[in-house]
């Protein structure tokens, strides 16, 4: 029963990542765009692509991992790739909460959060 509840919230989590990746892969210049604006007045603002492309590398080793972990605990129950795919997931996860808060986007941290739940209990789950 506990591996059908890890195998839902990989599948959540890659889809969410390998999808925001996808999107910043094809609309980098309007991320870009609207991310400067959005860092306008903090640290970050000089450093958004940057920023973006570290993003970026750490939500599609998220997914991937996340889609492997799905399948490794599928066919073997091997939980390796799964728990590895949460932790970068919770990693990912941290650093836009950084960013909303530096941002002092409050509404948008805390809609980061709800993401950080489940990557919080793959974690737990697949430990």
């Amino acid at each position: 029963m506990n591996n059908v509840a890890s195998i839902l919230i990989l599948a959540f989590l890659a889809l969410t990542f390998l999808q925001s990746g996808y999107e910043k892969i094809f609309y980098w210049n309007d991320n870009v765009t609207w991310l400067k604006e959005h860092f306008s007045k903090t640290r970050l603002k000089n450093h958004v692509p940057l920023a973006l492309a570290h993003l970026l590398i750490v939500e599609l080793i998220s997914g991937i991992l996340c889609v492997v972990g799905g399948i490794q605990l599928f066919t073997n129950n091997g939980r390796e790739f799964g728990f590895y795919g949460a932790i970068f997931s919770c990693i990912s996860l941290l650093m836009m909460l950084f960013g909303q808060r530096l941002a002092k986007d409050y509404d948008g941290a805390r809609t980061i959060v709800i993401y950080f739940i489940p990557a919080v209990m793959a974690v737990y789950w697949l430990n």
